[in-house]
């Protein structure tokens, strides 16, 4: 076990926990460029810790915050389950004849999560000019939306559940970025607290098909996994408990700082 992993493990976990984001955004950049660890086993490796940390998540925002709607849970793994295991298979395609897909799709994430960050915070400013308006509390939120897009709903939801399980299992990034930020988008009604619970519970079968998919192409280092987890479980528990805590007028601008941040890196690396 290595005191570096484990801290590091802590780390992610508390940032995973408060906020929703930060699970392979962070981890898999910091395996590879602070710790050295080939890209194939830092994605690998990073599925499975992402899968059994925000077990610890979703089990405090369920049962706890109640803050998990499972409707959308549903929608999204309709599409992300399937494409991550296609993705799965092609993988192991282009691995037998020695091609790299990887830094191709994570220079890709990156520009997009800058977007999405950049529309995070326009969204932020937008909101907070409606603060005359009847807050929404979590008991009362919910994922319907009038108007000609509530016919959209599902189906872009399916779609954006695909789009992530091509993403998370090639680079094991935007599970919880990316999902947040749809989410955010495409059920305005539902408080930030929701859509966090939401996406975390989402995250789980998603990242667990995508990281047994990877354990049997031998990219996970299971020393490694073990490191992490005793850092993160800690840190996953905590930071759950601190996002209801932190108003929605805060927990919005730490997202779309994230994002920024993690998008820079992958871009400017």
């Amino acid at each position: 076990m290595n005191l570096g992993y484990t801290i590091s493990g802590f780390a992610v976990g508390l940032l995973v926990g408060v906020t929703g984001v930060g699970g392979g955004s962070l981890m898999t950049p910091l395996l590879v460029f602070l710790f050295g660890f080939n890209p194939a086993v830092a994605v690998g490796t990073d599925l499975l810790f992402a899968a059994i940390t925000k077990t610890g998540g979703v089990w405090v925002h369920h049962g706890k915050h109640g803050s998990v709607d499972w409707r959308i849970v549903g929608w999204m793994g309709l599409g992300s389950i399937p494409f991550a295991l296609i993705t799965l298979l092609i993988l192991k395609q282009y691995m037998a004849v020695g091609k790299e897909t990887t830094g191709a799709i994570t220079f890709t994430l990156g520009i997009a999560l800058i977007l999405t960050a950049c529309a995070l915070i326009v969204r932020s400013v937008i909101l907070s000019r409606k603060e005359k308006l009847a807050p929404i509390d979590d008991e009362h939120s919910t994922p319907q939306n009038t108007g000609r897009f509530k016919q959209f709903q599902i189906p872009v939801t399916i779609l954006i559940g695909a789009v992530l399980g091509v993403l998370v299992t090639l680079s094991s990034v935007g599970a919880g970025a990316l999902g947040t930020v749809a989410l955010l988008f495409l059920y305005p009604r539902m408080t930030t607290l929701k859509v966090v619970g939401t996406d975390l519970a989402h995250a789980i079968p998603l990242t667990a098909v995508a990281g047994i998919g990877h354990l049997s192409l031998g990219n996970v280092d299971l020393v490694l996994l073990g490191s992490l987890l005793i850092g993160s479980l800690p840190g996953i528990w905590i930071g759950s408990h601190l996002s209801a805590k932190i108003p929605e007028k805060f927990l919005r601008p730490v997202l779309a700082s994230i994002l920024l941040l993690i998008g820079l890196k992958f871009v400017l690396h």
